[in-house]
């Protein structure tokens, strides 16, 4: 597991976090059974705070990505193919809703968000 955290960015520590470990998941790089590291231990190798891990570790728990085994750890949840599918698509569908009501708001019509994503893809 690698996790690189960005002072720079506006995005909170904890939801790098999240994003990172939770897309390694979708993209198989973490298998299921994976153990991740303890809360203590990741905040001191990535010099954050436990609080922030903690926050983390629940987003993903709560999401489905990891599941807790009291007095043993955190570990990647058992997903099949389909899970993992399922899941990604509600991500990006999310995303892009968001991102599409505010490029709605700003006066973009359908053809120019097309256009736009043809030539940035």
């Amino acid at each position: 597991m690698q996790v690189y955290i960005s002072d720079t960015s506006e995005k909170p520590i904890y939801q790098q976090l999240f994003e990172q470990i939770s897309s390694q998941i979708l993209k198989g790089e973490l298998q299921s059974g994976f153990m991740l590291p303890s809360i203590r231990g990741a905040a001191k190798e990535l010099r954050v705070s436990v609080i922030t891990v903690k926050k983390a570790w629940e987003e993903l728990e709560r999401n489905g990505f990891i599941y807790t085994k009291v007095g043993k750890g955190c570990f990647v949840a058992n997903l099949t193919e389909n899970d993992l599918n399922k899941k990604k698509n509600e991500i990006i569908e999310q995303k892009m809703s968001k991102d599409l009501d505010y490029y709605k708001r700003m006066g973009l019509k359908e053809a120019d968000i097309i256009e736009l994503v043809r030539k940035l893809y």
